[in-house]
């Protein structure tokens, strides 16, 4: 029986599925239509039967409380949506949507096993956002996935075909209900993410809203309530105009009401000034990967758009003038996360035409836990103290020191938390733990608090106290929780051979040997010299950024042999 790796772009506005061999590369399955994109749509017929892609956007305009789309908007809460007698959640309704899928492969590839599956989501999906997306795939029946972000899968999709060179280039992903943003740097096969941002709540959908409310505001239609009928109609004709705006100047549209038709003209220049908050927003990200990534806009080769959302004509100006550069889209926007998820899940699988490839991603969310924080205008209560920082390259493992802030305190509670407010509570709290303590005067007990973290969402938590050595375990499984306990066990061990602290790394001990060797050296000017450039390895050391460390590393060296030449001489 034949084997197949199998990638899924489980979208707002539609979804794919795709496969990897190691003769066709990476493929799409065609639904019974014929086509690659099934709608995100989930509704009940007339008579009750359900109905799920093709059929049920069908139905929309005459049956729109009987059809929910958009649902992927509300993974990770608990919204339910009215489907007949039931009432469905997010996750529910994308099982269902991925049956369908997995029914269209069946079709395809008759009595093939799937080795290896996975599932794309956005960049900034949460923890709990991605648990709802591993638990849609159990409900649906499918093998236990891995998750990819969109952006990534994309890059992988473009460099199945571009392994040589090194260039880095930027991923844009608008889709239906998301923003996605990716910083990649390829070289010789490796990609590696520099850094990812987003908007999980900034989609196409968004800019077609901007046209509905439009729609409502220039027909008076604001005055009177709207029937179920009319809103959908008004919803259809405004993601009709949207499109067309991307192929013409102008567009114009007859929208059926109850009390009858009324025409509704726009050009281009009227809807990007409707959308104008839109563009602000979508700037973000983009200027907070830049950041992240620690790049400047000229080191940017490419920029590739993904989603069919960036067919907007805006979209393309806005990136153009924001990155000096003109946007790529030599893959069909629509396919292009699809057809990376399948080429992740032919890595997954270890195939074997994809050996000189690997991939590398990052965490999208700083890790961190509650704690009383000093700054230099006071004390912060239940401070927010990150550990692991958002866009680390992932495996990655971090620790910080923390003491007791009460005399004779006999216990602290670890609370962990992801996001990137200041304060604890406004994030998303992800795990909690309580570790014993010695009884002694407030600061004079300390704890490590180490946190290891891997690509799949598994997150180790070890607390040592440092005066006893006894140490707590917390193990915050996240979107890892689908994985089998012999996977979860391998990647535990992986995760333990991070458990290093920088400064005990032989490379790194080398280098400060050498540097405290030119320290004794040397006197006066020269000896400062070398003073400063000790103290700059001790701070790279302590931030444990293992890419800055080997910049850092290498600069060093090469100033230690000159250093080393002048003093001979």
């Amino acid at each position: 029986m034949s084997s197949i790796s199998v990638g899924i772009d489980l979208g707002t506005t539609h979804s794919l599925i795709a496969v990897f061999d190691a003769e066709n590369g990476a493929t799409l399955v065609r639904n019974g239509d014929g086509a690659a994109l099934t709608p995100s749509v989930v509704g009940l017929s007339d008579d009750g039967t359900l109905l799920v892609g093709g059929p049920a956007h069908a139905q929309r305009l005459r049956k729109p409380a009987q059809t929910h789309a958009a649902f992927k908007r509300h993974m990770g809460t608990g919204k339910e949506f009215a489907l007949g007698r039931q009432r469905l959640s997010a996750p529910q309704l994308s099982a269902l949507v991925l049956r369908k899928l997995h029914t269209d492969l069946e079709a395809a590839y008759p009595g093939a096993e799937i080795d290896a599956l996975v599932i794309s989501v956005p960049a900034y999906f949460s923890s709990a956002q991605r648990e709802a997306t591993m638990l849609a795939a159990e409900l649906a029946g499918l093998p236990r996935p891995r998750l990819v972000n969109e952006p990534t899968a994309a890059a992988l999709a473009y460099g199945l075909n571009e392994r040589e060179g090194e260039q880095t280039f930027i991923v844009l992903d608008l889709g239906g209900g998301t923003f996605d943003v990716s910083i990649i740097e390829m070289f010789e096969g490796v990609m590696e993410v520099r850094a990812s941002s987003g908007d999980a709540m900034l989609g196409g959908g968004d800019f077609t809203a901007c046209l509905r409310r439009d729609i409502v505001e220039r027909l008076q239609l604001d005055g009177r309530p709207l029937s179920a009928a009319e809103q959908a109609r008004i919803e259809a004709a405004a993601e009709a105009l949207k499109r067309h705006l991307s192929r013409a100047e102008q567009a114009e549209a007859t929208i059926a009401l109850d009390d009858g038709p009324q025409d509704y003209r726009i050009d281009r220049r009227r809807f990007e000034e409707l959308c104008a908050g839109l563009l602000m927003r979508m700037r973000r990200p983009i200027e907070r990967c830049l950041y992240d990534a620690r790049l400047e806009v000229g080191e940017i080769d490419r920029v590739m758009l993904v989603g069919g959302a960036t067919r907007m004509t805006m979209i393309r100006g806005l990136v153009s003038r924001m990155l000096r550069r003109l946007p790529e889209s030599g893959l069909d926007p629509d396919e292009v996360v699809a057809l990376g998820a399948a080429v992740q899940a032919g890595l997954a699988a270890r195939n074997t035409a994809l050996a000189d490839m690997v991939m590398t991603d990052v965490a999208p969310f700083s890790l961190g836990i509650a704690s009383r924080i000093a700054t230099e205008s006071g004390i912060i209560e239940g401070g927010f103290a990150p550990i692991i920082e958002r866009n680390t390259t992932l495996p990655a493992s971090r620790m910080q020191q923390f003491t007791t802030i009460q005399d004779n305190q006999d216990m602290i509670e670890i609370a962990v938390y992801q996001g990137e407010a200041p304060i604890a509570v406004e994030n998303v709290l992800i795990g909690k733990t309580h570790v014993a303590m010695p009884r002694g005067k407030a600061g004079t007990q300390q704890i490590e608090v180490r946190f290891s973290y891997d690509s799949s969402g598994l997150l180790h938590v070890r607390i040592t106290v440092l005066s006893t050595g006894a140490q707590t375990d917390l193990v915050i499984e996240g979107s890892a929780a689908a994985l089998s306990p012999a996977e979860r066990r391998r990647r535990l061990q992986e995760l333990a051979a991070y458990m290093l602290h920088p400064r005990e790394d032989g490379d790194n001990l080398a280098l400060s040997e050498r540097l405290k060797g030119l320290y004794a050296m040397f006197l006066g000017a020269d000896r400062a010299y070398v003073a400063e450039l000790i103290a700059r390895f001790e701070t790279a050391l302590n931030e444990q950024d293992p890419r800055r460390i080997a910049d850092l590393r290498k600069e060093l060296a090469r100033t230690a042999d000159e250093l080393e030449r002048s003093y001979v001489r």
